[in-house]
């Protein structure tokens, strides 16, 4: 059974307290109308369904009262002869004038002047009270006061209605009411940094109060931005403008495990506020949607969409809709948002740094503000987080156990080189996404490329046969990267997620990867590789090979280097270590599928007598030789970096090809630096 709105408060025990005349009403009319209240998902009570055998019954009854939301009262004939209901309509007033209560009054085949001016049968059944209350008159006069004012509130009359439409009616209403109270006590404005002024954006782009067209709003960012957050907290507060509403969470999921035809079942069943409406496919699923909904305004989240089938199955054309109904959908993919044809997109920022602190010290302290001891380490959490609210709820929730600023500082020092799992894995979602050259895309930038200018990205990676303006394109729409000031910049923690989808190439031995950026992973590479799992024997002996500085005899290793060939890129910057680190060149001349070579200061122990020809990108500042490798075919090279070499010609001999090879890269887009 599907629930038509959010109870997100623990105040309430019951949604509907039923007040009835049992010899009236409850085997006819009440009884269809607490049938169809509990249909709708409305938790109801009436004292026959609820009471344990041997309890007090007149206590039971007045904390039912005293625990439900609303109370409706079927006045009928014989109501006020019973002493039992007027007790309960006064604890209903009691509960009403304190503000715990809202009161709907139901006349069934009685006059509602009857019931507020107490004639009729109610005068005499009054008469009757007087009699036997004649010593504590005062108990009549109160029930006689109680009736009066609820009587005078708007309520339902059936006159000659039929029951059924009548019933309805009632459902209807208390329905509606239902979702508009449970938005105001709701979690929408508990604990949510930053929501209000998104929320009016959102406002804005809903235009709620607009009931003569059909919208669709798309909400848009990287992964754990905070896109379902706003979309629920929008759907909380505004689904009670509509007559019927959906929140389908995790689309993507959903349709995985359980397929369209899921989605389109919870979709009615949400909306109509029905039982499951059972279908058998999706074309099926698409027509019962647009039949059964197009006279409907209704409330649509579509939450996490990753596919346009999902959209086109599930709120496939405005007119499946009535005018004002509003269709909210969530997605890591802006391009999919466009393709649809939204009318509108809300990117969502990321939390600046204010937000930040308040929402991390939310989940950590249950403040706003850090302990005074815990200032420096809130700074260094928030800006590891980046403004990304899922990192910030994961690690305020993990810090929140933490009392010690030892145990905070050594917490932060394995943040940065063991980063959350679960963190990594949300934002991974994005990246399963892409096709194989969007990944290779990504995993370079992520890697090698942050921070570059997109002009040299773009040729970078073109000459790669990555097709870059398509995938750095794509790549921007689904939030993995974005242009600013005609550079590519990635989020640190995606360039983290990035990096040990890296590492997971090979967990143990760095030789096994693709790329390699950390000069622990270079060094061991050129220096202990390992063969079958094996550690290589090493080779000691002192070379007496003449370097373009001054020595004596230096101590090398040579290892014979296995599983480089996997290895396309290695970049070590210039704050790297690496001074006094005498390596073996045969390790770099193993390399065949090397794309990208960047090396600062490093000393060999021989001559480099090969180069990958597949380089596009190298830069070797302090390379120590006084030429390149003669092998070397730089056809398919886009930018030479030899700062501070010893370098005297590029090649050795005169090599024709080479010479036009130069010209033509030099004059179009080859970058050269000055050696």
């Amino acid at each position: 059974m599907a629930a038509s709105y959010s109870r997100t408060t623990t105040r309430w025990k019951y949604d509907v307290f039923l007040s009835f005349r049992g010899e009236d009403t409850r085997k006819g009319f009440t009884d269809h109308l607490y049938t169809a209240l509990c249909h709708r998902g409305v938790i109801t009570f009436r004292d026959d369904q609820e009471l344990e055998r041997g309890n007090e019954i007149s206590r039971e009854l007045l904390q039912a009262i005293q625990d439900s939301r609303f109370s409706v009262i079927v006045f009928s004939r014989n109501y006020t002869s019973s002493t039992w209901c007027l007790n309960e309509l006064v604890k209903i007033v009691e509960c009403m004038k304190q503000g715990r209560q809202t009161v709907i009054p139901v006349f069934y085949d009685v006059d509602p002047s009857e019931v507020r001016n107490q004639t009729g049968r109610l005068q005499q059944a009054f008469a009757d009270h007087e009699e036997v209350f004649k010593d504590n008159i005062e108990k009549v006069q109160t029930w006689r006061i109680a009736m009066k004012l609820v009587a005078n509130l708007s309520g339902w009359d059936l006159q000659d209605r039929h029951e059924s439409e009548f019933i309805q009616g009632i459902v209807e209403e208390i329905v509606c009411k239902l979702r508009k109270s449970s938005y105001s006590m709701s979690w929408v404005t508990e604990n949510l940094v930053g929501m209000d002024w998104r929320l009016e954006e959102m406002s804005l782009y809903l235009g709620v109060e607009q009931l003569n067209d059909v919208r669709v709003i798309g909400i848009c960012g990287m992964g754990g931005i905070g896109k379902t957050t706003i979309a629920r907290a929008v759907y909380e507060k505004m689904l009670g403008h509509f007559e019927g509403s959906s929140f389908l969470a995790n689309v993507r999921e959903v349709e995985e495990k359980h397929g369209l035809v899921r989605l389109q079942e919870q979709l009615l069943s949400d909306t109509l506020m029905e039982r499951r409406t059972k279908i058998s496919d999706v074309h099926r699923g698409m027509n019962e949607i647009r039949v059964r909904l197009r006279s409907r305004m209704v409330l649509v989240v579509l939450d996490d969409v990753d596919q346009l089938v999902q959209l086109e199955s599930l709120v496939g054309d405005r007119n499946w809709f009535d005018n004002g109904s509003r269709v909210i959908i969530t997605t890591r993919d802006e391009l999919l948002l466009k393709q649809f044809g939204v009318d509108k997109i809300y990117r969502v920022a990321s939390l600046n740094n204010i937000e930040a602190v308040q929402l991390f010290c939310l989940k950590a302290f249950r403040s706003y503000c850090p302990p005074e001891d815990y200032v420096l380490q809130t700074i260094q959490v928030v800006k590891y987080a980046d403004g990304l609210p899922l990192a910030l709820h994961v690690l305020g929730s993990f810090f929140s156990g933490i009392r010690s600023v030892e145990l905070w500082n050594h917490s932060l020092k394995r943040l940065k080189d063991i980063p959350d799992k679960g963190i990594l894995d949300k934002l991974e979602i994005s990246f399963d996404g892409l096709n194989e050259v969007e990944k290779k895309i990504f995993l370079d930038i992520a890697c090698f490329f942050n921070g570059w200018e997109e002009d040299r990205v773009t040729k970078l990676m073109e000459s790669s046969g990555f097709y870059p303006q398509i995938g750095i394109r794509i790549l921007v729409e689904k939030f993995l990267i974005n242009i600013s000031d005609n550079r590519v910049w990635m989020h640190d923690l995606l360039q983290e997620m990035g990096r040990q989808i890296v590492k997971r190439e090979s967990h143990e031995e760095p030789g096994k990867r693709t790329r390699l950026w950390l000069c622990e992973d270079v060094i061991h590479v050129l220096l202990n590789n390992t063969v079958n799992n094996l550690l290589l024997q090493p080779q000691f002996y002192v070379s007496d090979f003449e370097f373009p500085f001054s020595c004596s005899s230096f101590l090398f290793i040579n290892l014979t280097v296995q599983g480089t060939d996997k290895v396309e890129g290695i970049v070590l910057n210039s704050n790297d270590e690496v001074d006094g680190l005498y390596l073996s060149a045969e390790s770099i001349m193993k390399m065949k599928r090397l794309r990208i070579l960047k090396l600062q200061n490093i000393n060999l122990s021989q001559k480099i007598k090969y180069l990958s020809n597949e380089l596009r990108y190298l830069e070797w500042c302090g390379y120590p030789f006084k030429s390149l490798p003669s092998t070397f075919q730089p056809d398919k090279l886009v930018e030479l970096h030899m700062r501070h070499s010893s370098i005297k010609q590029l090649w050795e001999g005169v090599r024709v090809r080479l010479l036009l090879f130069c010209y033509f890269k030099f004059s179009n887009v080859f970058r050269v630096s000055s050696f």
